[in-house]
């Protein structure tokens, strides 16, 4: 099952088509068979498989708008980028609404991966898709985090959540912070690159088996095993 509108390229990376925008999320690895270009870029923070200056020009073009934490847009080179910290909030051309969350790490073992005085984020999107509104969660890399308390009450659709361990949530806490986020859709991401085919294929049926809502989505290009 898949969720019109909502395309995955693979690790983190989705693109949304709606209300006549194409917005990308943490670009990353674009093959050539994606031939979309941006109207919005998000990212969430400033790690080579987020924020990449590769694969940001395959997606670009001409007016694209880039919201990002500050030094991922200093890492690409974008002067007029929109610099964003946790809880940024604005409307996008009365298209959208564009929200900012935390993401960091809380498991000691992971501390210096994304810790929380970066002031990384994950975004909460307000989109119309097909003929109502939209809600997306792309959280970005993470932990569970008490913020994750408050998603419940946004009635999410779509929640995307890292599970691919060492650097993030294994799938285990994964499937955790989707009984916690409670979306109507709970996709799994951020994992492929990290536990190869086998190890991919355990994460999703456990994810599967413990998930609340769980979607395994299908890349809409060739998967990718290992950087």
């Amino acid at each position: 099952m898949d969720i019109k509108g909502l395309f995955w390229v693979g690790h983190a990376t989705f693109y949304i088509k709606a209300k006549g925008l194409t917005i990308f999320i943490d670009p990353f690895n674009i093959g050539p068979s994606i031939r979309e270009k941006a109207d919005v870029i998000l990212v969430t923070h400033a790690h080579f498989d987020h924020c990449n200056k590769d694969a940001f020009g395959k997606v670009m073009k001409q007016g694209t708008d880039v919201f990002g934490p500050q030094d991922c847009l200093d890492m690409l080179g974008i002067k007029d980028g929109h610099a964003v910290k946790p809880y940024h909030n604005e409307i996008y051309r009365d298209k959208m609404s564009i929200s900012t969350v935390p993401a960091y790490n809380v498991v000691k073992e992971r501390l210096e991966f994304h810790p929380k005085r970066n002031n990384w984020v994950g975004y909460v999107l307000n989109v119309g898709l097909n003929e109502g509104d939209f809600k997306v969660y792309h959280a970005g890399d993470t932990d569970i985090i008490d913020e994750m308390k408050v998603f419940a009450k946004y009635n999410v659709d779509a929640a995307m959540l890292p599970m691919g361990g060492t650097y993030v949530m294994d799938p285990s806490e994964a499937a955790e912070a989707s009984r916690i986020i409670s979306a109507k859709h709970s996709i799994p991401m951020h994992y492929k690159q990290l536990l190869g085919k086998e190890g991919s294929e355990a994460a999703e049926k456990l994810f599967e088996e413990k998930a609340k809502n769980p979607l395994i989505m299908k890349e809409v290009q060739e998967p990718r095993y290992g950087f």
